[in-house]
């Protein structure tokens, strides 16, 4: 996967309710559902289901950090 790559899922994912997991630093492992509000050119914003924005980089898609179920 490159970042092009990325950034079509992202693009094709934007406004759609998903489930999504996380890989956090020492092993914080977190699964939450939410859309994908706003994209911009180097991250992109998800909105989870209680309210919280979380920003990750494309970067994040290519190296599995973040996995969209």
């Amino acid at each position: 996967m490159n970042i092009d790559v990325a950034k079509r899922i992202v693009f094709k994912n934007l406004g759609v309710p998903n489930t999504f997991f996380y890989k956090g630093p020492r092993n914080q492992n977190e699964t939450f559902s939410g859309y994908i509000n706003k994209a911009y050119p180097a991250i992109f914003t998800i909105i989870t289901d209680s309210g919280k924005t979380m920003s990750f980089t494309y970067s994040d898609l290519i190296i599995d950090n973040l996995k969209i179920l």
